[in-house]
């Protein structure tokens, strides 16, 4: 059976979700430093189950510079946020042709209190005198343009503001989920293709969808270059409804096909696991909330069925959470550093392995690609610094920054880059990646993977049949 996996390529990271109860009286109180953490690494698009309450209207803007300004990972201009709040409500009432559109330039003057009040005070403005122009949405349109301008002034691609659209998803993508879909996972190419691999005696599966067909349209609509969280959620919906794809094998364009699949309540499974012989094989979608326990139960069944190797596939797993990435290197490592966390006064918050290490999982063979990023590279580095691991395959995605992501009032998110990680050895990964002990080049195509022509795989077992004589 083919063991298919999501890779959630966009970003990264070791993150750390702050779960707040701010509102901004709160927040001016400083009452959002004592917040609870809850902290992820993935390259995906990251998204959270956030507390309701009311939107401050203009003060969220307040909010957002003044958290961009003392978290942000490195020094920031003081007039940076600012003009890129005045850029993005520009272009925003451009786009939507609103004539003679002017707004005041607000000056910075370095004071995070009295910058923050710029931006509100430049966000009213706007709200005042074209919100109702826009329509019914158009002070909300509005928030989400000045917010977006705020975060990616800083022209990093990890720090972002996420919409409450965009954070309805994480507990479905940590968690497993329990949702209205066709069973599928789904991840996007630097090119902007979406590749999808269905999973077994699901609806696409049953359906006829191979892994690796590239997903051209859902529903009439063109999906390649669109967030991989919009995709997620067109194809998404309640049970019972109909989706309408048309897809194509990864490498014959002309062989296009369509698939109209009725939507089930769909739980995903992130481990999936099989005895080869005396091999092990274990592959990991992502670094999600059950995965710990998932992979300590797979562990555990192959001691019993008599295995004396393993192999754990990594490749084109883009992370999860950052406790999952350390509760799995806890299996294999009995005690020490697994991931330390650098911010940008140099301070530094190091995680240690758990103390419940499972004995006898050598020898060990980690699989990895240009894919494995973030969590699975915090799991694979230090797996490889402790010498308990092989790593098998081309060097890995190379993302060694850390984020966190801050619940706004408006039930949305900002995402910041907060730190960088380094493995246990002291490595920084970031723009590097991790270089595997034994390269093995193959096309990051999922449809050759756990196949006759995987030869990453290949070798893989090759290096355990060495070490098991």
């Amino acid at each position: 059976m083919s063991l298919s996996i999501r890779l959630l390529l966009t970003a990264l990271i070791a993150l750390a979700l702050v779960v707040a109860t701010a509102l901004f009286v709160g927040y001016r109180s400083g009452a959002i430093a004592r917040q609870s953490v809850l902290e992820v690494a993935t390259t995906g698009d990251l998204r959270g189950l956030l507390p309701s309450n009311d939107a401050p209207g203009s003060a969220i803007a307040d909010l957002t510079l003044r958290r961009l300004e003392i978290e942000y990972y490195k020094a920031i201009a003081p007039e940076t946020p600012l003009n890129g709040e005045l850029a993005a409500l520009r272009s925003f009432l451009h786009g939507k042709k609103i004539g003679a559109a002017s707004l005041p330039v607000q000056t910075a003057n370095g004071d995070e209190i009295s910058d923050g009040a710029r931006a509100a005070a430049l966000l009213a403005y706007a709200q005042q005198h074209y919100g109702s122009a826009l329509g019914t949405s158009g002070n909300d349109d509005l928030t989400d343009a000045a917010l977006r301008g705020i975060m990616t002034s800083v022209r990093d691609p990890y720090t972002v503001y996420l919409s409450p659209r965009e954070i309805q998803g994480l507990d479905e993508s940590l968690s497993g989920g329990n949702f209205g879909g066709i069973g599928v996972y789904i991840y996007q190419l630097k090119d902007g293709r979406i590749v999808v691999a269905p999973i077994e005696h699901m609806p696409a599966a049953k359906a006829g969808m191979k892994p690796g067909e590239v997903v051209d349209f859902v529903d009439g609509k063109p999906v390649r270059g669109i967030p991989i969280d919009h995709v997620e959620t067109m194809i998404r919906g309640q049970a019972g409804t109909v989706v309408h794809l048309r897809a194509h094998p990864f490498q014959t364009l002309a062989a296009e096909r369509t698939y109209s699949i009725l939507r089930e309540i769909i739980h995903v499974p992130t481990v999936r696991a099989k005895m080869e012989g005396n091999i092990d094989y274990i592959r990991l979608s992502d670094f999600g909330k059950t995965s710990g326990d998932e992979m300590r139960k797979a562990l555990l069944e192959g001691k019993a069925k008599g295995a004396r190797g393993y192999i754990l596939d990594f490749r084109d797993n883009g992370g999860g959470l950052l406790d999952a990435a350390v509760a799995i290197s806890s299996l294999f490592i009995p005690h020490g550093a697994i991931v330390s966390r650098i911010r940008r006064d140099g301070g530094s918050t190091t995680d240690s392995a758990f103390g419940d290490a499972i004995g006898g999982l050598q020898p060990l063979v980690v699989l990895v690609n240009k894919y494995t990023a973030s969590a699975s590279e915090i799991t694979a580095g230090a797996l490889e610094d402790y010498h308990l691991a092989t790593l098998v395959g081309t060097r890995t995605f190379g993302k060694g920054v850390v984020q966190s992501i801050f619940p706004l009032p408006d039930q949305g998110a900002l995402k910041i880059t907060t730190a960088r990680y380094l493995t246990p050895a002291g490595r920084d990964i970031q723009h590097h990646g991790i270089e595997p002990n034994i390269v093995v080049n193959q096309d990051p195509d999922p449809s050759l993977v756990d196949t006759p022509a995987d030869k990453q795989l290949a070798a893989a077992k090759a290096r355990l049949r060495q070490l098991i004589r």
